[in-house]
């Protein structure tokens, strides 16, 4: 049972408590819903809702529960270890020859839809809301109209109001008269639903057992259809914009680390990769000890999360910058080589302490869901927050790079060390913060990595490629370029994905970067000063 149907019998149960003592249905109507053919009964019901019978509620629920019985001409409804009669609600003895009613699943989808169609009067909005979900999921026919015009003439809710002006009009397409189908045709082609274009469509279809067969009216279905599609065709296009930022934004997080230490420090990191993974790691642990210590404050663990993926990041940077890189500047071979010894020593050292397989990272409540634009675009709440996040580390690197004293050591000393450390720049100290800085970088994009996908010893090999890629293209030791860079590459993969297929598109992302460098070895943006003329 889904959610929305649970709602509306919770609400019926609720309802049966409070009519119970006030039946009013017919002795007549009572036994034309209770026993019967199906389709028999299903008329009862459905002449019993649009009569708008009381007690009614109640008693679709006791049906829907089992617990109504029959014997001869009288229903009896089971409450407990008694019985009442179906119609008065009076009390009386179960005979012994009674029999159980057998509701099988279409007189069961016909109750669910009446339930739900009693529920459209509610003065509750959460209640109306509920049984307009559900009664889009029934197959519904021309006998729930009457209910259905006097819920549309009393709904105040724009939205609701929408819906089932929506939901009388994909009932009035199946009509036999020509006249409602054409008027309910026009109303739907004004439609945004995904499911009103499926409806059109299995009109349309010549081999569905529902076709329209009159040519008119045919016509009129493909001209609505055509409507619809164009309408969900903006919701497709921005869905595919919307994932190449979400991309983009990952490969931003995954860059802007290598374009400080690749980009201006000239160290081709291949554990970069590494990086990224040991501040999703990180993420992990910290979502361990709050949901251990803490389990009150679990959907705060992503704010502590932060700041100790940015610290174990970068004491790993700073320990290989002091341990290794440190001796091998200026030759960029034996950084490469090096580094992708380490890479190997970390992804080892992974899988000894938390194992070969994947581990859990569960998003807080609050990064859960997404937002629906229209019914075939919803935009998830942790890519909006990523895409967010990387704006604020682009900001933040940006302000630092520029404005603070670090980044104009760094610049001095990856500008010219000999003259940096000549007026007292201690050269040695200002390459361990800046590794340091750019691989604490990378455990940030390893923490908002960690809400979108598996975290395991693998996790960096599939953005190490992409980064350099990135930077390369953005322009070695040119932040902006590597902002353009990575939305670029992330909107033309998934334009290119949507296409050409996953495979071929990433195939043709390389040629294009490599076509461009040729033309362009600089990149996007080339360096400017003494650096670009050295």
């Amino acid at each position: 049972m889904s959610l929305r149907s649970g709602f509306v019998r919770l609400a019926a149960a609720a309802l049966l408590g409070v009519l119970a003592p006030a039946w009013a249905l017919t002795p007549e109507q009572a036994r034309g819903i209770a026993s019967g053919d199906g389709d028999e009964r299903i008329e009862a019901l459905n002449h019993a809702v649009a009569a708008g019978a009381e007690g009614l509620a109640p008693f679709v629920q006791a049906l829907l529960d089992d617990a109504v019985k029959v014997a001869g001409e009288q229903v009896f409804v089971l409450q407990g270890d008694k019985a009442v009669d179906a119609a008065t609600g009076a009390p009386a003895t179960l005979p012994a020859e009674a029999e159980d009613v057998v509701v099988n699943n279409r007189v069961r989808g016909a109750l669910q839809a009446a339930l739900a169609s009693l529920q459209l009067l509610s003065p509750e909005l959460a209640l109306r809301r509920a049984a307009v979900a559900e009664l889009l999921e029934q197959s519904l026919d021309e006998a729930q109209l009457p209910l259905l015009d006097k819920a549309l003439a009393a709904e105040s809710d724009a939205a609701l109001k929408e819906s089932l002006e929506r939901m009388r009009a994909t009932i009035l397409v199946a009509s036999p008269d020509k006249a409602k189908r054409l008027a309910a045709i026009a109303a739907l082609a004004g439609s945004r639903q995904s499911a009103v274009a499926s409806l059109l469509q299995e009109r349309l279809a010549p081999n569905s057992p529902d076709a329209e067969t009159d040519a008119e009216v045919r016509a009129a279905l493909g001209s609505a259809l055509d409507a619809v599609r164009s309408r969900l065709a903006w919701g497709e296009r921005i869905g595919v914009i919307f994932t190449g930022i979400s991309l983009g934004s990952i490969l931003l997080l995954a860059a802007l680390g290598l374009a400080i230490t690749y980009g201006l420090m000239g160290v081709i990191n291949m554990a970069h990769g590494e990086l990224l993974m040991i501040g999703a790691y990180a993420t992990y642990l910290v979502q361990n000890l709050f949901r251990q210590f803490l389990p009150g404050a679990f959907d705060a663990y992503i704010v502590a999360a932060i700041p100790a993926a940015f610290l174990a990041s970068a004491l790993v940077g700073a320990a290989m910058e002091r341990s290794v890189i440190r001796w091998l500047y200026g030759r960029p071979l034996e950084t490469l080589l090096a580094t992708w010894g380490i890479s190997l020593v970390l992804m080892q050292g992974v899988r000894s302490l938390f194992g070969a397989q994947n581990v859990p990272v569960e998003n807080p409540a609050w990064l859960s869901g997404g937002i629906a634009v229209m019914s075939n675009l919803t935009l998830p709440w942790n890519r909006i927050a990523i895409i967010a996040f990387a704006a604020l580390v682009l900001a933040a690197v940006a302000l630092l790079i520029a404005r603070t004293r670090l980044g104009l050591f760094v610049r001095g000393v990856t500008q010219n060390r000999r003259m940096a450390s000549c007026v007292g720049v201690d050269t040695a100290r200002v390459d361990t913060y800046a590794f340091a800085l750019g691989s604490g970088i990378a455990g940030l994009g390893g923490c908002a990595l960690s809400q979108i996908g598996n975290v395991g010893p693998d996790l960096g090999q599939s953005y190490i490629v992409d980064s350099f890629l990135v930077v390369v293209l953005g322009g070695v030791g040119q932040l902006a370029g590597t902002v353009y860079a990575a939305l670029g590459l992330g909107v033309l993969n998934k334009l290119l994905e949507g296409w050409a297929g996953a495979v071929l598109a990433k195939i043709m992302v390389l040629v294009f970067i490599v076509i461009f460098i040729q033309k362009r070895p600089q990149g996007i943006f080339a360096m400017k000063g003494r650096s670009a003329e050295a």
